[in-house]
C-alpha cells in the first residue's frame, strides 16, 4: 500500500471534502478517491502511474482497497485530441459530488460514468506535458469514465496509449472486478450515484 485510509481521511478534512464515514452502518458508503502521482512533474509517461482507493465500512469495520490507475490521458490523445480545436480533457483535482453512476462504459461494459459536470483543464500543445492551466479549464459532462484498461482476465495493461482520453482507469482486470463489485454493492444499499475526488500525492 501506498497510502493509508487515515492519511487520505486527513487531507480530505484539511481541504473541506465530504469524507463518507457511514455513522449509521448501513455498510458500502464508499469514498472513491484518485491520487495523481505528483512525481512525475506533469510529464506524459503514458503509464499507470496514479492510485485510485476506495475506503467504506463493511460490518462497522473500515476497508481500504488501492489500485494502480491512470488519472491523465494517454499519449495517443495528448498527441491527437478527440476535439482538435480545445484540446486533451485532464481532470482537475478537486471533489465531485454525485458524479458518476454504474452505466456502459462506450456501450460496451458495465463501468462508472459520469453523470454530473466536472472540470477539465485542455491541453492542445502536444508538448509531452500535460498543461494544467487555470485559464484553460472546462466545465461539463465530457464521459470522464471510471473504467478498467484490458479486458482479458488475469490481465493488467501497462501503457495506457489509447485506454485514458481523461477517463481513470484502472490497469488490473482482477483489481477492476474487485472494485466494480464493491460499487455494484454500494449501489443496492444507497443507490447508483457515486461521488468522486482526486487528489494530488504531493497533498498526503
Amino acid at each position: 500500500m501506498k497510502y493509508t485510509r487515515e492519511q487520505i481521511a486527513e487531507v480530505m478534512a484539511s481541504k473541506g471534502y465530504k469524507y463518507f464515514t457511514d455513522d449509521n452502518n448501513k455498510g458500502y458508503d464508499v469514498n472513491i478517491i484518485g491520487i495523481r502521482n505528483s512525481e512525475t512533474k506533469g510529464r506524459v509517461t503514458n503509464a499507470f502511474d496514479d492510485t485510485i482507493t476506495i475506503a467504506y465500512k463493511a460490518n462497522g469495520e473500515w476497508q481500504y482497497h488501492e489500485f494502480n490507475c491512470t488519472t491523465d490521458p494517454g499519449t495517443a490523445y495528448m498527441d491527437n485530441p478527440i476535439l482538435e480545436n480545445t484540446g486533451c480533457a485532464i481532470l482537475k483535482p478537486g471533489q465531485y459530488r454525485g458524479s458518476h453512476k454504474i452505466r456502459l462504459h462506450g456501450g460496451k461494459y458495465t463501468a462508472l460514468g459520469q453523470k454530473k459536470d466536472v472540470t477539465v483543464y485542455r491541453d492542445n500543445d502536444r508538448d509531452g506535458n500535460y498543461d494544467l492551466n487555470e485559464s484553460k479549464t472546462d466545465t461539463g459532462l465530457f464521459g470522464i469514465n471510471i473504467h478498467r484498461a484490458t479486458g482479458r482476465s488475469g490481465g493488467k495493461s501497462t501503457r495506457v496509449d489509447k485506454w485514458s482520453a481523461g477517463c481513470q482507469v484502472i490497469a488490473d482486470n482482477d483489481d477492476w472486478h474487485e472494485f466494480l463489485d464493491i460499487c455494484q454493492t454500494a449501489r443496492e444499499i444507497h443507490g447508483n450515484s457515486f461521488s468522486y475526488t482526486l487528489l494530488e500525492s504531493k497533498d498526503i
